[in-house]
């Protein structure tokens, strides 16, 4: 087996940009802070092919991407555990290619998702949804209670990072899958209008249980 390299998202990050998701060293061989550290990167200017590189220069052959995400769907409530088969990005147009080779069919990869799935049962680590279509919003403003009406239509969850940053891992030829947290109800779900301050605080509240999470589960993808 190779590397696991992990890449954290803003459910890492508390304010003032300090980490909040604390990953035990001897269970993490590479861990990147997908938004960067004390100098927060918002969703549309986050350098995706830079920040996976450094997870391949670090010796790492897989990718388990965590997102921090809104939920579509009233069932899926916050603190939820999701692990994508799917996504929408139309809107986006990235490559790390100057050629045809752009041209490809991206998605999570099959096999590691499965690996995933199957080390997070193993390891204990609590309920978690098999599949979910993740909706790539280009942010980095939320998504307008209109909006979101359509995105339900058609997915599970919302996020601003995962769809890009999976595009790019399969053009640098890194198996790539991802493990979303509910960490807000988008925009009008549950009749509410979504506000900063609570969102933040249902981040950090989740902390904990995510920290948890990835310290069962990363041996388990090791063994």
């Amino acid at each position: 087996m190779g590397r696991v390299g992990t890449i954290l998202g803003s459910n890492a990050i508390g304010r003032g940009g300090a980490e909040i998701v604390a990953v035990s060293e001897e269970n993490a061989d590479a861990v990147v802070l997908r938004h960067g550290g004390e100098a927060y990167t918002p969703p549309h200017l986050i350098d995706h092919e830079a920040n996976l590189r450094r997870v391949a220069d670090a010796g790492c052959d897989r990718v388990l991407a965590i997102g921090s995400v809104g939920s579509l769907r009233p069932e899926l409530g916050v603190g939820s555990f999701v692990c994508p088969d799917d996504f929408i990005a139309l809107q986006l147009s990235l490559t790390t290619f100057d050629d045809a080779r752009g041209h490809v069919a991206p998605g999570f990869d099959p096999r590691w998702r499965g690996e995933v799935l199957d080390g997070w049962e193993s390891s204990g680590a609590g309920a978690i949804q098999d599949g979910g279509v993740y909706w790539h919003a280009t942010g980095p403003r939320f998504e307008t209670p209109a909006e979101i009406r359509l995105m339900a239509a058609h997915a599970h969850l919302v996020g601003m990072t995962l769809a890009a940053e999976c595009v790019v891992a399969g053009e640098l030829g890194l198996p790539y899958a991802a493990v979303c947290v509910v960490d807000n109800m988008a925009n009008g779900i549950d009749d509410r209008l979504i506000l900063t301050d609570e969102l933040e605080d249902q981040r950090a509240r989740n902390a904990a249980a995510l920290g948890d999470a990835l310290d069962r589960l990363l041996p388990e993808l090791e063994a």
